[in-house]
């Protein structure tokens, strides 16, 4: 298997400028997710990567070796497309051999390439079947499949589950995760589904513009977000955010937004009218009789298990997630209480603050 690193990547459509300066490692058999919105630059690096885009500036390396100039087939990386690209004329078995035959091996050793694919992906009953007589979730696995019996040393996945039904996205995260475990690959996996980044990542490249916004595991960016970008793209429902100002009081620190007061369960560094965003995720405030604040119930969102409380207080939209038997009635007043040790302080170019109230650099 391979590392990949990415050194001052840049890449231009003649005035326009998709990615700037990226810098990026990823491990030997490390499951890395390129994270963001659409037009973040994500599926150009993926695909520089597999060398069907040039590079404007910058280096690849792949184990050790730069592949800026070197031809796609010789940079034993494998892509599966998030439409598939299956040939409707050719059956399941062709489809996962093609690229052996192109290589003319003997067909004793493509037959035994391609079914221990077919057995690993649960294909072996529909090696003769066609694309068309296949679901979604089959043709997403022969497109795997494709991509893995090349034994290639990483595997690239451009948004390969966005064209399947929720309930099989969740089945094939699964399945893909465990492959990547039990065949110890380096694989690259561009999506924009935070969900799939979360539940799959051994390192999450989060991507805003053309720049890497932050890098590290989903804990990391779920509970320490670098910067308020980060903080709001990750976290279903999203987190809540306070913009106020700092004021001190005796062994006590406040945000202050109108008539909302937060105390921040310490004293920090940052002056007196300091301007500053707090965030509070929506799992870590508590519904109680009287609390730090108080807020007004506008809309209660049942999601099964837990539901998701909507509330104003002094002009701000807090939501909570608390258990669906805790009982919540539209149009009350409640008290919420967040865990303190759990707040999250931005500056003002949306920096994350250290817990003394300096910014983070």
């Amino acid at each position: 298997m391979a590392n990949v690193e990415y050194r001052n990547i840049a890449k231009s459509y003649g005035m326009v400028q998709v990615l700037k300066q990226v810098d990026l490692d990823i491990a030997d058999q490390e499951f890395a997710v390129l994270l963001g919105a659409s037009g973040c630059g994500k599926t150009t690096l993926l695909r520089m990567t597999a060398g069907l885009e040039t590079i404007s500036s910058g280096d690849l390396v792949i184990d050790g070796v730069r592949m800026n100039d070197v031809h796609p087939r010789a940079r034993n990386t494998a892509m599966v497309f998030q439409n598939y690209a299956l040939y409707p004329t050719m059956n399941v078995f062709d489809n996962i051999a093609f690229s052996l035959q192109i290589k003319k091996l003997p067909p004793a050793e493509i037959r035994e390439r391609v079914e221990r694919i077919a057995n690993i992906l649960n294909l072996s009953p529909f090696l003769k079947r066609f694309p068309r007589e296949l679901s979604g979730g089959q043709r997403q696995r022969v497109a795997m499949g494709r991509a893995m019996v090349r034994d290639a040393e990483v595997f690239l996945f451009d948004e390969p589950l966005s064209n399947l039904d929720a309930k099989l996205r969740a089945q094939m995260r699964v399945e893909i995760r465990q492959l990547h475990e039990d065949l110890n690959t380096t694989t690259i996996y561009v999506t924009h589904d935070q969900i799939e980044a979360m539940t799959m990542a051994d390192k999450i490249v989060l991507m805003k513009d053309g720049l890497i916004e932050q890098v590290g595991t989903p804990e990391d960016l779920y509970d320490r977000p670098a910067t308020l970008f980060v903080a709001d793209f990750i976290g279903s429902p999203p987190m809540n955010f306070v913009q106020g100002v700092i004021h001190h009081e005796p062994g006590q620190s406040f945000v202050e937004h109108e008539t909302l007061r937060l105390p921040l369960g310490r004293t920090i560094e940052a002056p007196a009218g300091t301007a500053v965003t707090c965030g509070l995720r929506p799992q870590e405030l508590a519904l109680v009789d009287e609390g730090d604040f108080r807020g007004k119930v506008k809309l209660v969102e049942k999601t099964g298990a837990d539901q998701n409380i909507h509330l104003e207080s002094s002009g701000v939209e807090i939501i909570v997630t608390v258990p669906r038997a805790q009982a919540v009635t539209i149009g009350s007043h409640v008290g919420l209480q967040p865990d303190h040790d759990k707040l999250h302080l931005f500056d003002a170019d949306g920096r994350r603050m250290a817990a003394e109230g300096r910014a983070i650099t």
